[in-house]
């Protein structure tokens, strides 16, 4: 398959802080560059706030579950319930690391179902979400009034949105602002792996070629290293080492796709005189190697709803 987009400034620069963060991830530690040479405590404090500024900024250029969710069908995808981890699932969610997947996973389907007004499962997924931000102790980000609010605005898609929104920020600041980064981490693993997984098994194979929610897939193979990175900056928790294994397997596959770029031109917009970066891609995937990352996806999926 090849595809052929135009990239503006802001996708360039974007990519250009992806590779400077990834980058500034693999140097040494501040508690390392100590135990080299003497350091003053105001040059620690410093190289530790920027280690949490790249640590979020990392965070942050993932695709949400609601952002996820509005790639999807912004690329023309069809609603199917079946795609969805069923509600009754909540129960089998006992450990933190199960919980704050399926948190993501849940908050992604909401968001799924909020897109196409699909007013019941609204209402049960953001329950679902709510049991699982209990379960970690997150009794804040979805309570009762969220509840309320989402039922009294349950035909308002704007307000709707607003709603998901808040709910999957609060939860993820709520973690980052308790210590408890490595948690945020798996919520958005388990976001990301929602939207991948459903994105995936939206694509009818008889029009493989040219097809918009492919090139969405595609896109996410930059998202893959964004990721791994964010698991390795946290690979203390025991759950860490799973995902991280689970999610190199995924790249793997991603490493298949080809993406080429010419040269970056310049170009000047004469109605605001600014000047425009722009790049031809061009991407290329097989229905082989699409075959391949949907098998593997659906398994690092369903071992995390199971």
């Amino acid at each position: 398959m090849n595809r052929k987009y135009r990239i503006g400034t802001g996708i360039i620069a974007v990519i250009v802080l992806f590779i400077v963060l990834l980058s500034g991830c693999r140097s040494g530690s501040g508690e390392k560059t100590q135990k080299d040479e003497p350091i003053t405590e105001p040059k620690d404090n410093t190289e530790a706030m920027q280690d949490v500024k790249q640590a979020k900024e990392i965070f942050n250029s993932l695709p949400s579950p609601l952002e996820s969710a509005m790639l999807i069908k912004s690329a023309g995808a069809r609603f199917d319930k079946k795609f969805l981890n069923p509600v009754d699932n909540t129960k089998n969610y006992t450990t933190n690391a199960s919980q704050a997947l399926n948190l993501g996973i849940y908050t992604c389907d909401l968001s799924f179902a909020s897109l196409y007004d699909q007013t019941q499962l609204i209402i049960d997924y953001m329950n679902a979400a709510k049991k699982m931000a209990d379960g970690l102790g997150i009794l804040d980000a979805i309570n009762q009034s969220t509840i309320d609010r989402l039922e009294e605005n349950i035909n308002n898609t704007e307000v709707i949105m607003d709603i998901v929104s808040e709910t999957f920020l609060n939860s993820n600041s709520y973690l980052k602002d308790n210590d408890q980064p490595a948690i945020a981490t798996i919520v958005l693993v388990g976001g990301w792996v929602e939207g991948l997984y459903i994105a995936t098994q939206l694509v009818d194979l008889n029009e493989f070629n040219g097809n918009k929610l492919v090139g969405r897939i595609i896109d996410q193979k930059l998202s893959i290293g964004v990721l791994l990175s964010l698991l390795e900056s946290n690979k203390e928790h025991p759950a860490i080492g799973a995902l991280t294994l689970q999610m190199t397997g995924l790249k793997a596959v991603f490493d298949k796709i080809k993406i080429d770029a010419k040269p970056i031109t310049t170009e000047i917009d004469k109605t605001t005189d600014v000047t425009i970066l722009r790049s031809e891609v061009t991407t290329d995937m097989s229905l082989a190697t699409f075959k391949e990352l949907t098998g593997i996806v659906a398994g690092i999926r369903n071992s995390f709803i199971k």
